[in-house]
């Protein structure tokens, strides 16, 4: 399933349905739900806050092969940043030492087995895999 969404924070209700209907149509078990849920989110949020100079619409494409779940969501007309580049954060150090950000990728990343990124063409596309288990 594949589907535009205006680049903005109200989407995020539209997405939630997106992915409920993909859930449900594709028996997937209702507790990965809530993971899909915050990475989408989180992704999707962090395009609308930090590629403020376009205004297109922005694509999720969700589909599920044999055990893995692949996340597809990409962003138009924007430059790149890739998150399999993103430094891990240190949680063990106090506050007044810690770079602001960072923490919401740094749970992505824990959350699913694989990313992928791709920038071409001032498109930027991320790609997740999450395996569902047997």
């Amino acid at each position: 399933m594949e589907k535009k969404f205006k680049k903005e924070i109200n989407s995020l209700h539209e997405i939630f349905h997106f992915i409920g209907e993909f859930v449900k149509i594709n028996k997937i078990d209702d507790s990965m739900t809530f993971t899909i849920d915050l990475v989408i989110e989180e992704l999707f949020t962090n395009m609308v806050k930090y590629n403020v100079e376009s205004i297109n619409d922005i694509s999720i494409s969700l589909n599920k092969s044999d055990n893995n779940l692949k996340l597809v969501i990409t962003d138009f007309d924007v430059e790149p940043f890739d998150i399999t580049k993103t430094e891990d954060i240190n949680t063990g150090q106090s506050l007044e030492h810690r770079k602001i950000g960072g923490l919401g990728i740094q749970l992505v990343k824990r959350m699913v087995d694989k990313i992928y990124y791709e920038y071409r063409n001032r498109r930027s596309k991320i790609t997740l895999i999450k395996e569902l288990g047997s």
